[in-house]
């Protein structure tokens, strides 16, 4: 009965994570500017009086900007409407919402190859998904299935699968580091300003936390892929 569970999670189970991971790897990449607009963004600044006045609750209306690794979105107060830039590898972020006190300076994109590289991590990602799922189903598909019987063909799939799990780890880790940074340093010279600075604050956004749980379920079909892979090198 064990065995059968372990085959069925491998055969059923996996593949469902694999396409988990890639949607949600996906969704972070084009938001906001190609959708999600204002709900997923890796880089928020929004109102808050959090900075200016410690310890106040106090609603606060103001201008909001809506950060990804495409580009931004962004809108001068609560209850206007979103303005978003094209998405583009190479972005260009709009902070002309923002008064001239606001530090926007420190607001800048990521390195442009870090964009290129999750795209290109994306691309390994489909494939190896498709890779994976035709190993994993090779029984139902009759004369076809041989094909992902041959070992060559395992081990291509799961190679294109170790690429595209650590180029995009490292890519995500790069801009992390790079929005991070940028949050601390908007949010010191809002600190700094006191009580006549603009109240706003930066937060990094929930992109990286979907990012996080994306790379986690990937990491689980790269190990089944090893673990075939370690079995078929050691015949």
């Amino acid at each position: 009965m064990l065995a059968d569970i372990s085959k069925g999670t491998i055969l059923y189970f996996t593949p469902v994570l694999m396409l988990t991971s890639l949607l949600l790897s996906l969704f972070s990449y084009l938001a906001p500017t190609a959708m999600l607009h204002g709900q997923v963004a890796l880089l928020t600044v929004t109102p808050s009086s959090a900075l200016t006045q410690p310890g106040s609750n106090k609603a606060v209306d103001g201008p909001s900007i809506f950060l990804g690794p495409l580009g931004s979105c962004s809108r001068p107060n609560n209850e206007a409407g979103l303005t978003c830039m094209p998405s583009s590898i190479s972005p260009v972020y709009n902070t002309s919402v923002f008064t001239s006190n606001t530090p926007s300076s420190v607001i800048s994109a990521p390195p442009e190859g870090a964009p290129v590289f999750i795209a290109i991590s994306l691309v390994f990602s489909v494939i190896f998904f498709i890779m994976f799922t035709a190993i994993s189903f090779r029984h139902l598909m009759g004369k076809a299935g041989a094909i992902c019987e041959k070992p060559v063909v395992q081990r291509v799939s799961a190679w294109i699968g170790i690429v595209a799990f650590l180029i995009g780890l490292a890519s995500t880790l790069i801009i992390f580091m790079w929005f991070g940074k940028a949050a601390d340093d908007f949010n010191q010279s809002i600190q700094g300003q006191g009580s006549n600075g603009p109240q706003l604050i930066a937060t990094i956004g929930n992109a990286f936390t979907m990012i996080w749980v994306a790379y986690a379920f990937f990491a689980i079909p790269v190990v089944v892929s090893l673990a075939k892979f370690h079995v078929l090198a050691t015949k």
